[in-house]
């Protein structure tokens, strides 16, 4: 699945959007400064602060930690830098799968937002077909990557650093999951938004303490992270040297795994938050990609390959192992630290892929399907605690790639609305400005209402 025409295709695209949107990354600091502000009047579910954070929460995770270090572990030093990269052109993928999101949603019977990709290729491109096909892949890369691997990541490394058997871990999280799932995108969104900041704060800081004690090899594990990127044999005996195209195939499908970019995930979200057009919200999400790629995930994978350099006898562990061995490097309470956050990154990510796939579920059976949803969901957590990781690993990586291929091609048909809604709103300096159709929704609505009440007279 992770061969070369998808690699080509997703970075392609990143590069694309990049130079067709006129490279969006640089209101990076005006999307930052959006992510706070209130949208009074605007129609919605959840601010687009709670949106923000709860695409994060399903991002930030083990993707970000073990993810890493595998594709460390597996395509050698160089793989930070393709992940990197995936990400910082990433921002622009991010940027249009939100806007096409709310651009396109619909709103539901009971008041609610509903959006993403699967609307964006029926109303967008008139390709129902296509849309279901991107709810059953989502639905299924669900189970992966925002259930089972999130579950098997923490229950391997309490495992490890603690002895706790993998189905205790299990049972846990299943029930802390059931406790919250239930109260929908709202519960799920407050959840997230108290515990992704202060997590991602607390490992942000661990990592820059790690990099202190390390900071000799600083140097070297960055030129060593841009050679190998390029030459896999660059990085010497006790690295991982394989082919460049194994280098490329890890950082990049980690990078995807990381900050989905591409995927067509986080736009789900994003369609239930309230903003006034659909450029300010796109703005927003697309700083998601930033923190959680071109920040955390570099700021891992220095970590990682600066203790490689520094403790060469750890260099043929893998994954979970890789980055414990790391952590360990802070006196007495790395192995702790380590522990409570990924415990947590995995549970809010499980938590924000929970929305996702429940959408897609009610995109394809309707909104009475979802009970028997949430009964598989956390089924599928304690199986994934006890199952082998990499199984898991094969799994997420087949379903993420098929999410893919329909999310591009609407991105790539789309893109004439991408260009005409961002010069709408961004080039010609209108963010402020009310979207239309948003405001047609209102009145329509109004009048029904009126109807109601004035029916028969």
């Amino acid at each position: 699945m992770w061969g070369v025409p998808l690699i080509v295709l997703l970075v392609g695209t990143h590069v694309y959007l990049t130079i067709r949107l006129r490279f969006p990354q640089r209101y990076l600091w005006k999307a930052i400064k959006l992510s706070f502000a209130k949208e009074k009047g605007s129609k919605g579910d959840v601010s687009a602060y709670g949106a923000l954070f709860t695409a994060l929460a399903a991002t930030i995770g083990t993707g970000n930690i073990v993810g890493v270090s595998t594709a460390v572990a597996l395509g050698g030093p160089g793989a930070v830098f393709w992940c990197w990269l995936t990400g910082v052109f990433g921002i622009a993928t991010k940027y249009s799968e939100a806007l096409l999101a709310v651009k396109f949603r619909v709103k539901t019977e009971k008041g609610e937002m509903l959006g993403g990709p699967m609307y964006a290729l029926e109303r967008g491109l008139h390709c129902k077909w296509l849309a279901v096909l991107f709810c059953i892949f989502t639905f299924l890369a669900a189970f992966g990557i925002g259930n089972m691997v999130q579950a098997n990541a923490a229950s391997q490394l309490l495992y490890t650093n603690y002895a706790v058997p993998e189905y205790i871990t299990g049972i846990v999280m299943a029930v802390l999951t059931a406790l919250v799932v239930f109260f929908g995108v709202k519960g799920i969104a407050k959840t997230c938004t108290l515990i992704v900041p202060v997590m991602a704060l607390f490992y942000v800081g661990s990592c820059i303490v790690i990099l202190c004690i390390n900071s000799s090899y600083i140097g070297d594990a960055l030129c060593l992270i841009v050679k190998a990127a390029f030459n896999p044999q660059a990085a010497g005996a006790g690295f991982v040297g394989g082919t460049l195209a194994m280098t490329i195939r890890y950082g990049v499908s980690r990078g995807l795994f990381s900050n989905e970019s591409g995927m067509g995930s986080a736009p789900i979200v994003a369609a239930a938050a309230k903003s006034r057009n659909p450029v300010r919200q796109a703005l927003v999400s697309s700083t998601g990609t930033f923190w959680d790629t071109v920040v955390i995930c570099a700021l891992t994978g220095l970590v990682v390959v600066s203790t490689m350099l520094a403790h060469p006898e750890i260099n043929s562990k893998e994954g979970t192992e890789l980055i414990s061995a790391a952590f360990n490097s802070i006196p007495h309470v790395g192995t702790l630290i380590l522990t409570i956050g990924l415990f947590s990154f995995a549970f809010s990510t499980i938590l924000g892929w929970s929305y996702y796939s429940e959408k897609a579920i009610e995109y394809l059976g309707g909104s009475h399907t979802i009970r028997y949803y949430y009964v598989m969901w956390v089924i599928a957590i304690f199986a994934g605690s006890v199952l082998q990781l990499k199984v898991v690993w094969n799994f997420a990586d087949c379903m993420n790639a098929l999410m893919v291929i329909p999310n591009l091609i609407s991105l790539l048909l789309l893109s004439d609305v991408l260009t005409k809604e961002t010069s709408k709103y961004l080039w010609n300096n209108r963010l402020d400005k009310w979207n239309n159709s948003e405001m047609h929704i209102s009145l329509m609505d109004h009048e029904k209402q009126l109807r109601k009440i004035f029916k028969g007279k």
